[in-house]
């Protein structure tokens, strides 16, 4: 049996924010392998994310971040179950996260349903010139625009996009995270972008 030290134990802390006791057990369990311990936890996180899901989230924060001497603001709702979470530093901290990422990441919306029926037929549209100017044949339209508009849509829904604080992780991923780490159902409900000049 691997014998799994504190030093193992606060590297886990570090990388994964979880608890000290989930972070043991789960390198108790993955033999002291700190990948399969990582990935032990999201799957976790991403199990209570699944429990919590028919909760009401009617609390949490509305989060500022102002980037580039006031060139970029983001305002962001994040809600929790409880004024207690809602209040903790962890809780703060995803938020500014969450606030800081869509300075940098600029999504178009939260889930692809909130992207408008306008900028996906645009979208589209552009695809489609594009293919046609590259010969590629008609029947093979379809197809293409369909791939093309999955790719949007990953790059364009902040719950689909690679954490910009560790691209291996989604903006899913670091919320289920956070979900297992405070045992309540956390949403992202909306947010607001602001650029000079556009």
């Amino acid at each position: 049996m691997t014998t799994i030290s504190a030093a193992m134990v606060k590297e886990l802390r570090e990388r994964s924010g979880a608890g000290m006791m989930d972070c043991k057990e789960a390198l108790v369990e993955c033999g002291g392998d700190m990948e399969k311990a990582s990935d032990f936890l999201r799957k976790k996180g991403l199990a209570t994310a699944q429990k919590r899901a028919g909760r009401v989230a009617s609390d949490g924060v509305i989060q500022s971040y102002i980037h580039m001497g006031g060139k970029i603001g983001v305002l962001v709702e994040i809600n929790c179950e409880t004024d207690f979470v809602a209040k903790t530093d962890g809780f703060q901290e995803f938020a500014k996260n969450i606030a800081m990422h869509i300075a940098a990441a600029s999504p178009l919306g939260v889930v692809a349903e909130d992207i408008t029926q306008e900028v996906i037929e645009k979208e589209k549209e552009i695809f489609r010139a594009q293919a046609l100017e590259m010969g590629k044949p008609e029947n093979m339209l379809d197809k293409i625009i369909e791939g093309k508009m999955s790719k949007f849509f990953k790059e364009s829904c902040l719950m689909n996009q690679p954490y910009v604080r560790d691209p291996n992780m989604t903006i899913t991923d670091v919320l289920n995270e956070m979900i297992g780490k405070t045992g309540e159902k956390i949403t992202i409900n909306r947010f607001a972008r602001f650029q000079i000049g556009r």
